[in-house]
């Protein structure tokens, strides 16, 4: 690839990708890209796909594990950061924090994404994958979602055409189509009850999950009777321990890194789990992190 048209955008040579994973696993990118624009993301990928080059889009590296350990090309979309409230109606660039808009639209008294306010992804991801708690998700609230297509046209696709599933949707199972931006649609609600459920749920969080340890959130989905925690749990798998991947005291379906674990360890530990759970139980717990491998 020639560099010199990397040079039309923010890039960074030959970086540490550590600190864009929240399991904070060792990884390294040759070029780092940040577009300012979605015409500049739309401009990068002609080039990256007419030159064959390799590419990672990464959100907020909240719900992923990062086993390859060397990337050519990681683009970021954190600068597609629009975020647009007209009376009920909001419209969000891919690149915000889940948490930001989460309180942005508590400041408006709009009611709908309190479920919101402790997950550390961004708006791109958290479309794709659905992401939710409390029994609320994004597919709640979604109107229609702007999209990049493979051949990198911009398409408006309804909540109906992104076939939202528990954990999942059409962007999740089409990794070539890109989340640019989504259109909310909330209801009004009282502005301090909003904060307060908020309120409520980041102290709830903080009591039971392990946030003062680098981890990417709910490692399993909830089977349909019994969180996967507690089959964990029951087990006596809480502190169990492969490399420096921990299953986390605090909530047993929390991994934990204690300081030095690669993603291998953090794998290993998944597969440990999985297998146990299933000869226990017959259960067999779905991963909702995603490998990258």
């Amino acid at each position: 690839m020639n560099e010199n048209f990397i040079k039309n955008y923010e890039y960074y040579k030959d970086v540490s990708l550590k600190k864009y994973n929240t399991y904070r696993v060792e990884a390294t990118c040759k070029y780092l890209i940040f577009p300012h624009s979605e015409q500049e993301l739309i401009n990068l990928l002609k080039v990256l796909k007419k030159e064959n080059c390799s590419y990672l889009i990464l959100g907020n590296g909240s719900n992923v594990i990062l086993q390859r350990k060397v990337f050519f090309i990681i683009i970021k979309l954190d600068k597609l950061d629009k975020l647009e409230i007209t009376d009920n109606i909001v419209r969000v660039g891919a690149g915000v924090s889940l948490i930001k808009l989460a309180n942005a639209c508590m400041e408006n008294s709009l009611n709908g994404l309190s479920f919101a306010g402790g997950i550390p992804g961004n708006v791109g991801a958290s479309v794709a994958m659905n992401a939710g708690a409390y029994k609320e998700e994004m597919a709640d609230i979604i109107r229609e979602v702007k999209v990049l297509t493979p051949s990198l046209e911009v398409v408006t696709m309804t909540n109906d055409e992104l076939d939202f599933a528990y954990r999942h949707s059409f962007l999740k199972e089409n990794k070539d189509y890109v989340c640019l931006e989504a259109t909310l649609e909330l209801k009004y609600g009282d502005k301090e009850e909003i904060k307060k459920v908020m309120d409520n749920r980041r102290e709830r969080r903080v009591n039971t999950q392990p946030l003062d340890m680098p981890s990417a959130g709910s490692v399993f989905r909830n089977p349909p009777d019994v969180p996967a925690g507690k089959l964990i749990e029951d087990l006596g798998l809480k502190g169990y321990c492969i490399g420096g991947a921990k299953i986390s005291e605090k909530h047993a379906n929390f991994i934990v890194n204690t300081g030095d674990a690669t993603a291998d360890d953090i794998v290993n530990l998944i597969d440990y789990v999985s297998n146990e759970v299933q000869k226990q139980y017959g259960i067999k717990l779905i991963l909702e992190q995603e490998i990258i491998r």
